[in-house]
């Protein structure tokens, strides 16, 4: 077989490798990276020895990709201040006409309160997550990827899922309901009355902002109403900050993003819901993660 034909298979499945990288990684551009790499892999290999391209590609993407955690976790431990995964727009389609598993997939919650829930497992637990949750791999397919006997690999799904559970990541929220709160928190950034926002915050609300020390962002978590509105109303209350604010999607849901007189984003403000109240706001600055947004 030639070149040719195993990119025409391997542009079939981009999409979804994609998917499954930035799930594991929280970053586009590693994913990208690992996507690449994969690519350069496959191009080598001949097509007819390749009985299930897919699972195939799968494996190649999941493998490489915990090997970038290893480089990632490296680069974290002198990160500046709170670490929060990179947002996207959207994901790319695995193809013009994607077979019903592959939108299926691309349509799974790729939140970033799912994707920081994620960030909490550890890199073994979030690939048999994705892979069996995600994929709908079972666990021995999956046991021979992470080249770990199935029954450790039940144990991983399983702490995997008590964990993701526990955080109530995969909540079903109203997209209705996630726009008219976003919404009302661009009005509250527009004028600087932070009031209104009183009854849309849990008490135990926490706002997480990440700069990556090259952005003004906490240092650490901010916990409770009374803080978290201080806080915003420090960010909103300087009327010469030449920003315009916008409602877009990122991440599938509905998110505020900032953007400056360049035109570039400078802030994306997206919201946990649970219960019709945000429970917690991710603020991303560092400007190495907005490269991904369009307004």
């Amino acid at each position: 077989m030639t070149t040719e034909s195993n990119l025409d298979v391997f542009q079939q499945y981009r999409g979804l490798l994609f998917g499954a990288a930035y799930r594991l990684l929280g970053s586009a551009a590693d994913a990208e990276d690992v996507v690449q790499e994969a690519w350069l892999r496959f191009a080598e290999v001949p097509l007819e020895e390749v009985r299930e391209p897919r699972a195939y590609l799968l494996r190649t993407v999941t493998n490489l990709a915990l090997n970038q955690i290893r480089t990632q976790q490296r680069r974290r431990e002198d990160y500046v201040g709170p670490w929060l995964p990179e947002p996207v727009s959207s994901l790319p389609d695995t193809s013009a006409a994607p077979a019903p598993d592959e939108a299926a997939v691309l349509a799974d919650d790729v939140s970033l309160a799912m994707l920081v829930v994620l960030e909490q497992l550890s890199p073994l637990e979030r690939a048999a997550y994705i892979l069996g949750e995600v994929f709908g791999y079972p666990a021995p397919e999956i046991a021979s990827t992470l080249d770990r006997s199935p029954v450790a690999v039940r144990q991983l799904m399983s702490r995997a899922r008590a964990h993701v559970a526990s955080r109530q990541a995969r909540n079903q929220v109203d997209p209705a309901l996630h726009k008219r709160i976003t919404e009302q928190f661009l009005r509250a950034a527009s004028t600087g009355v932070v009031e209104p926002l009183l009854g849309l915050l849990a008490p135990d609300v926490v706002l997480t902002s990440d700069g990556g020390g090259q952005k003004s962002a906490a240092l650490r978590p901010i916990l409770g109403v009374e803080k978290v509105l201080r806080f915003l109303l420090g960010v909103t209350s300087k009327p010469d900050t030449p920003f315009q604010l916008h409602v877009a999607e990122v991440n599938g849901l509905p998110a505020l993003v900032a953007v400056d007189a360049d035109g570039a984003v400078d802030t994306v403000a997206s919201f946990r819901i649970d219960g019709g109240l945000v429970r917690e706001i991710y603020l991303v600055r560092n400007p190495d993660k907005l490269r991904h947004i369009r307004v």
